[in-house]
Protein backbone atom coordinates (compact mmCIF):
# COMPACT_ATOMS: atom_id res chain seq x y z
CA UNK A 1 0.00 0.00 0.00
CA UNK A 2 1.41 3.25 -1.15
CA UNK A 3 1.67 6.63 1.23
CA UNK A 4 -0.43 8.35 -0.76
CA UNK A 5 -3.32 5.78 0.08
CA UNK A 6 -2.06 5.15 3.58
CA UNK A 7 -2.54 9.19 4.24
CA UNK A 8 -5.96 8.90 2.57
CA UNK A 9 -7.82 6.04 4.30
CA UNK A 10 -6.52 7.32 7.68
CA UNK A 11 -7.80 10.98 6.66
CA UNK A 12 -10.98 9.67 5.87
CA UNK A 13 -11.19 7.38 9.23
CA UNK A 14 -10.91 10.44 11.03
CA UNK A 15 -13.33 12.27 9.52
CA UNK A 16 -16.12 9.63 9.16
CA UNK A 17 -15.81 8.58 13.17
CA UNK A 18 -16.14 12.15 13.90
CA UNK A 19 -19.47 11.80 12.19
CA UNK A 20 -20.64 10.27 14.88
CA UNK A 21 -20.14 12.54 17.99
CA UNK A 22 -21.32 15.30 15.95
CA UNK A 23 -24.44 13.56 15.20
CA UNK A 24 -25.30 12.35 18.80
CA UNK A 25 -25.06 16.41 19.20
CA UNK A 26 -27.64 16.89 16.26
CA UNK A 27 -30.32 13.83 17.55
CA UNK A 28 -30.38 16.12 20.72
CA UNK A 29 -31.76 19.07 18.92
CA UNK A 30 -34.13 17.39 15.95
CA UNK A 31 -35.90 14.40 14.66
CA UNK A 32 -32.96 12.29 13.65
CA UNK A 33 -34.42 11.46 9.81
CA UNK A 34 -35.66 14.61 9.47
CA UNK A 35 -32.06 16.31 9.81
CA UNK A 36 -30.26 13.94 7.97
CA UNK A 37 -32.41 14.22 5.08
CA UNK A 38 -32.07 18.17 5.31
CA UNK A 39 -28.22 17.56 5.38
CA UNK A 40 -28.41 15.57 2.45
CA UNK A 41 -30.13 18.16 0.59
CA UNK A 42 -27.90 20.99 0.93
CA UNK A 43 -24.83 18.74 0.46
CA UNK A 44 -26.35 16.76 -2.54
CA UNK A 45 -27.42 20.28 -4.41
CA UNK A 46 -23.52 21.76 -3.30
CA UNK A 47 -21.94 18.93 -5.22
CA UNK A 48 -24.07 19.07 -7.94
CA UNK A 49 -23.76 22.74 -8.42
CA UNK A 50 -19.83 22.54 -8.34
CA UNK A 51 -19.66 19.71 -10.35
CA UNK A 52 -21.74 21.38 -13.38
CA UNK A 53 -19.31 24.55 -12.45
CA UNK A 54 -16.50 21.81 -13.02
CA UNK A 55 -18.30 20.48 -16.85
CA UNK A 56 -19.33 17.27 -15.02
CA UNK A 57 -22.66 15.39 -17.01
CA UNK A 58 -25.80 14.64 -16.14
CA UNK A 59 -25.32 11.66 -18.06
CA UNK A 60 -23.89 8.77 -16.07
CA UNK A 61 -21.91 4.94 -17.56
CA UNK A 62 -24.72 2.74 -16.48
CA UNK A 63 -22.70 1.25 -13.31
CA UNK A 64 -22.49 4.54 -12.19
CA UNK A 65 -26.37 5.03 -12.12
CA UNK A 66 -26.34 1.63 -10.64
CA UNK A 67 -23.86 2.91 -8.07
CA UNK A 68 -25.81 6.01 -6.98
CA UNK A 69 -29.15 4.38 -6.43
CA UNK A 70 -27.66 1.51 -4.33
CA UNK A 71 -25.13 3.61 -2.29
CA UNK A 72 -27.80 5.77 -2.25
CA UNK A 73 -29.78 3.63 -0.29
CA UNK A 74 -27.15 1.44 1.12
CA UNK A 75 -24.90 3.96 2.91
CA UNK A 76 -27.14 7.95 3.09
CA UNK A 77 -30.23 6.32 3.81
CA UNK A 78 -29.76 3.23 5.71
CA UNK A 79 -26.52 2.76 7.59
CA UNK A 80 -26.59 6.48 8.46
CA UNK A 81 -30.59 6.82 8.87
CA UNK A 82 -29.69 3.80 11.34
CA UNK A 83 -27.50 5.40 13.30
CA UNK A 84 -28.62 8.36 13.33
CA UNK A 85 -31.85 6.73 15.23
CA UNK A 86 -29.58 4.69 17.53
CA UNK A 87 -27.57 7.92 18.67
CA UNK A 88 -30.64 8.40 20.30
CA UNK A 89 -29.82 6.00 22.75
CA UNK A 90 -26.25 4.71 22.80
CA UNK A 91 -22.62 6.22 23.14
CA UNK A 92 -21.35 8.17 19.77
CA UNK A 93 -17.87 5.67 20.47
CA UNK A 94 -19.88 2.60 20.74
CA UNK A 95 -21.68 3.24 17.34
CA UNK A 96 -18.25 4.36 15.97
CA UNK A 97 -17.01 0.79 17.04
CA UNK A 98 -19.98 -1.24 15.37
CA UNK A 99 -19.35 -0.02 12.41
CA UNK A 100 -15.50 -1.03 12.43
CA UNK A 101 -17.01 -4.54 12.20
CA UNK A 102 -18.04 -3.65 8.61
CA UNK A 103 -14.61 -4.55 6.75
CA UNK A 104 -15.26 -8.64 7.78
CA UNK A 105 -18.93 -8.22 6.00
CA UNK A 106 -17.65 -6.59 2.99
CA UNK A 107 -14.68 -8.85 2.57
CA UNK A 108 -17.09 -11.95 2.84
CA UNK A 109 -19.28 -10.26 0.56
CA UNK A 110 -16.28 -9.20 -2.13
CA UNK A 111 -15.61 -13.16 -1.76
CA UNK A 112 -18.64 -14.96 -2.91
CA UNK A 113 -20.33 -12.19 -5.32
CA UNK A 114 -16.35 -10.25 -6.94
CA UNK A 115 -14.18 -13.50 -6.29
CA UNK A 116 -11.59 -11.05 -4.79
CA UNK A 117 -8.57 -12.36 -3.03
CA UNK A 118 -7.20 -11.48 0.19
CA UNK A 119 -4.03 -13.05 1.41
CA UNK A 120 -3.69 -15.38 4.71
CA UNK A 121 -1.95 -12.69 7.18
CA UNK A 122 -4.62 -9.98 5.58
CA UNK A 123 -7.23 -12.35 6.48
CA UNK A 124 -5.93 -12.54 10.02
CA UNK A 125 -5.60 -9.12 10.33
CA UNK A 126 -9.50 -8.94 9.69
CA UNK A 127 -9.67 -11.50 11.99
CA UNK A 128 -7.63 -9.37 14.59
CA UNK A 129 -9.74 -6.27 13.52
CA UNK A 130 -12.82 -7.91 14.56
CA UNK A 131 -11.54 -9.18 18.11
CA UNK A 132 -10.47 -5.89 19.03
CA UNK A 133 -13.98 -4.27 17.94
CA UNK A 134 -15.42 -7.36 20.14
CA UNK A 135 -13.39 -6.83 23.01
CA UNK A 136 -14.85 -2.79 23.11
CA UNK A 137 -18.48 -4.17 22.28
CA UNK A 138 -18.52 -6.78 25.18
CA UNK A 139 -17.64 -4.62 27.61
CA UNK A 140 -20.26 -1.64 26.89
CA UNK A 141 -23.16 -4.48 26.48
CA UNK A 142 -22.39 -5.70 30.06
CA UNK A 143 -22.66 -2.02 31.09
CA UNK A 144 -26.16 -1.76 29.85
CA UNK A 145 -25.41 -0.50 26.16
CA UNK A 146 -29.33 -0.06 24.49
CA UNK A 147 -29.75 -3.54 22.58
CA UNK A 148 -32.61 -2.14 19.91
CA UNK A 149 -29.96 0.74 19.65
CA UNK A 150 -26.77 -1.97 19.02
CA UNK A 151 -29.04 -3.85 16.85
CA UNK A 152 -29.86 -0.52 14.71
CA UNK A 153 -26.16 0.30 14.53
CA UNK A 154 -24.91 -3.44 13.24
CA UNK A 155 -27.82 -3.45 10.27
CA UNK A 156 -26.40 -0.02 9.52
CA UNK A 157 -22.95 -2.09 9.23
CA UNK A 158 -24.31 -4.53 7.05
CA UNK A 159 -25.60 -1.79 4.52
CA UNK A 160 -22.69 -0.10 4.57
CA UNK A 161 -20.64 -3.13 3.38
CA UNK A 162 -23.02 -3.27 0.51
CA UNK A 163 -22.89 0.45 -0.26
CA UNK A 164 -18.52 -0.15 -0.15
CA UNK A 165 -18.81 -2.96 -3.40
CA UNK A 166 -21.11 -0.87 -4.86
CA UNK A 167 -18.59 1.95 -5.50
CA UNK A 168 -16.32 -0.26 -7.49
CA UNK A 169 -18.81 1.23 -10.83
CA UNK A 170 -18.99 4.76 -9.63
CA UNK A 171 -15.31 5.35 -9.26
CA UNK A 172 -14.36 4.38 -12.66
CA UNK A 173 -15.86 6.91 -15.73
CA UNK A 174 -15.28 10.64 -14.04
CA UNK A 175 -18.13 12.57 -12.45
CA UNK A 176 -17.27 11.61 -9.56
CA UNK A 177 -18.54 15.09 -7.67
CA UNK A 178 -21.92 14.33 -9.51
CA UNK A 179 -21.75 11.04 -8.71
CA UNK A 180 -21.72 12.21 -4.71
CA UNK A 181 -24.25 14.97 -5.21
CA UNK A 182 -26.91 12.73 -6.72
CA UNK A 183 -26.59 9.92 -4.74
CA UNK A 184 -26.96 12.15 -1.70
CA UNK A 185 -29.92 13.41 -3.37
CA UNK A 186 -30.87 9.76 -3.46
CA UNK A 187 -30.80 9.35 0.13
CA UNK A 188 -32.26 12.73 1.21
CA UNK A 189 -35.60 11.59 -0.92
CA UNK A 190 -36.10 8.54 0.62
CA UNK A 191 -35.32 9.61 4.66
CA UNK A 192 -37.44 12.61 3.68
CA UNK A 193 -40.04 10.02 2.43
CA UNK A 194 -39.74 7.93 5.79
CA UNK A 195 -39.46 10.79 8.29
CA UNK A 196 -42.63 12.68 6.90
CA UNK A 197 -44.71 9.24 8.01
CA UNK A 198 -42.90 8.16 11.06
CA UNK A 199 -41.41 11.63 12.79
CA UNK A 200 -42.92 14.82 14.19
CA UNK A 201 -40.77 18.01 12.72
CA UNK A 202 -39.11 19.81 15.62
CA UNK A 203 -36.03 21.69 16.06
CA UNK A 204 -34.53 23.26 19.25
CA UNK A 205 -32.15 25.87 17.71
CA UNK A 206 -28.53 26.03 19.29
CA UNK A 207 -25.15 27.01 18.55
CA UNK A 208 -24.08 23.61 18.99
CA UNK A 209 -26.69 22.49 16.77
CA UNK A 210 -25.57 24.99 14.02
CA UNK A 211 -22.03 24.06 14.20
CA UNK A 212 -22.42 20.21 14.61
CA UNK A 213 -24.94 20.58 11.32
CA UNK A 214 -22.66 22.59 9.38
CA UNK A 215 -19.54 20.58 9.61
CA UNK A 216 -21.20 17.33 8.89
CA UNK A 217 -22.41 18.78 5.16
CA UNK A 218 -18.57 20.07 4.26
CA UNK A 219 -16.84 17.25 6.54
CA UNK A 220 -18.19 13.84 7.00
CA UNK A 221 -20.96 15.05 3.88
CA UNK A 222 -18.59 15.87 1.39
CA UNK A 223 -15.05 15.94 1.74
CA UNK A 224 -15.27 12.39 3.42
CA UNK A 225 -16.90 10.82 0.30
CA UNK A 226 -15.03 12.23 -2.26
CA UNK A 227 -12.07 10.76 -0.68
CA UNK A 228 -13.62 7.48 -0.02
CA UNK A 229 -14.45 7.32 -3.87
CA UNK A 230 -10.65 7.78 -4.63
CA UNK A 231 -9.35 5.40 -2.07
CA UNK A 232 -11.61 2.68 -3.66
CA UNK A 233 -10.50 3.65 -6.67
CA UNK A 234 -7.04 3.31 -5.78
CA UNK A 235 -6.66 -0.03 -4.08
CA UNK A 236 -10.18 -1.58 -4.40
CA UNK A 237 -12.85 -1.72 -1.88
CA UNK A 238 -11.93 -5.04 0.28
CA UNK A 239 -8.42 -3.03 1.44
CA UNK A 240 -9.96 0.28 1.58
CA UNK A 241 -12.15 -1.18 4.24
CA UNK A 242 -9.73 -1.76 6.48
CA UNK A 243 -9.44 1.55 7.55
CA UNK A 244 -12.57 1.05 8.68
CA UNK A 245 -10.94 -0.52 11.86
CA UNK A 246 -9.47 3.24 12.68
CA UNK A 247 -12.74 4.24 13.72
CA UNK A 248 -12.41 2.45 17.34
CA UNK A 249 -9.50 4.73 17.49
CA UNK A 250 -11.01 7.65 16.26
CA UNK A 251 -14.21 7.40 17.28
CA UNK A 252 -13.50 6.83 21.03
CA UNK A 253 -11.13 9.52 21.04
CA UNK A 254 -13.03 12.51 19.49
CA UNK A 255 -16.64 11.54 21.37
CA UNK A 256 -14.10 11.44 24.45
CA UNK A 257 -12.93 15.30 23.13
CA UNK A 258 -16.25 16.33 22.32
CA UNK A 259 -18.93 14.86 24.39
CA UNK A 260 -17.42 13.82 27.19
CA UNK A 261 -17.91 9.97 27.09
CA UNK A 262 -15.64 7.77 29.22
CA UNK A 263 -12.66 6.27 27.86
CA UNK A 264 -12.12 2.75 29.82
CA UNK A 265 -9.24 0.10 29.82
CA UNK A 266 -11.24 -2.08 27.62
CA UNK A 267 -11.66 0.55 25.11
CA UNK A 268 -8.04 0.96 25.15
CA UNK A 269 -7.14 -2.70 24.66
CA UNK A 270 -9.78 -3.49 22.22
CA UNK A 271 -8.57 -0.26 19.63
CA UNK A 272 -5.03 -2.15 20.28
CA UNK A 273 -5.77 -5.20 18.97
CA UNK A 274 -8.13 -3.40 15.78
CA UNK A 275 -4.54 -1.62 15.69
CA UNK A 276 -2.78 -4.57 14.78
CA UNK A 277 -5.34 -6.27 12.56
CA UNK A 278 -4.69 -3.10 9.98
CA UNK A 279 -1.32 -3.57 10.42
CA UNK A 280 -1.11 -7.03 9.51
CA UNK A 281 -3.69 -6.62 6.61
CA UNK A 282 -1.10 -3.76 5.06
CA UNK A 283 1.73 -6.06 5.64
CA UNK A 284 -0.09 -8.39 3.69
CA UNK A 285 -0.16 -6.44 0.35
CA UNK A 286 3.51 -6.08 0.75
CA UNK A 287 4.32 -9.95 1.16
CA UNK A 288 1.85 -10.54 -1.59
CA UNK A 289 3.67 -7.49 -4.00
CA UNK A 290 0.70 -7.22 -6.20
CA UNK A 291 -0.51 -4.02 -7.57
CA UNK A 292 -3.15 -1.80 -5.86
CA UNK A 293 -6.87 -3.42 -7.05
CA UNK A 294 -8.72 -1.41 -9.21
CA UNK A 295 -12.25 -1.14 -9.77
CA UNK A 296 -14.19 -3.49 -11.87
Amino acid sequence: MDICAFLLGTVFAAMWSSAFATARVIVAHAPPLAALSVRFLISGLIAIIIARALGQTWRLAPQQARAVILFGLCQNALYLGLNFIAMQWVEASLAAIIAASMPLIAAALAWVVFREKVPALGIAGLAAGFAGVGVVMGSRLSGGADPVGVALCIGGAVALAVATLTVRGASSGGNLLMVVGLQMLVGSVVLGLVSAMFETFWIAWSPAFLAAFVYQIAVPGLTATLIWFALVGRIGSTRAATFHFLNPFFGVAIAAALLGESIRPLDILGVAIAMAGILAVQMSRTTAGAAPATPD
